[in-house]
């Protein structure tokens, strides 16, 4: 059994920064491509960043130059740094994980609150 939790989330003006981070636990043998994703009230789960075990990166247009992707394969962790926050980045964030013959799974997600 593996399990992703998220950190970091809050309330935050805008043109404020919040790191989220995600650490994976459980039996890991490795993991591939990692992401973050949001979904804001009334509106699907979008792609926010995601990030392949070479470390090359995919960004949402509307995150481009302000949202940062990273990971750590050795802690499995992926971490999002926002910068430049906006009213509009408000959403529940959710990171995933597709591991190694286990396959796709989620974090229960964390919420992220921008005030004008």
């Amino acid at each position: 059994q593996v399990q992703l939790v998220e950190s970091g989330g809050g309330l935050v003006q805008a043109g404020g920064s919040l790191r989220l981070s995600c650490a994976a636990s459980g039996i890991i043998f490795s993991i591939n491509a990692m992401g973050w994703y949001r979904q804001a009230p009334g509106k699907q789960r979008e792609l926010v960043a995601s990030i392949t075990k070479d470390c090359s990166t995919n960004y949402a247009d509307s995150v481009k130059g302000r949202f940062t992707i990273s990971r750590d394969n050795a802690k499995n962790t992926v971490n999002l740094q926002m910068n430049s926050l906006k009213p509009e980045d408000t959403a529940v964030y959710y990171c995933n994980a597709n591991f190694r013959l286990i396959g796709l799974r989620w974090g229960q997600g964390t919420q992220v609150t921008v005030s004008p």
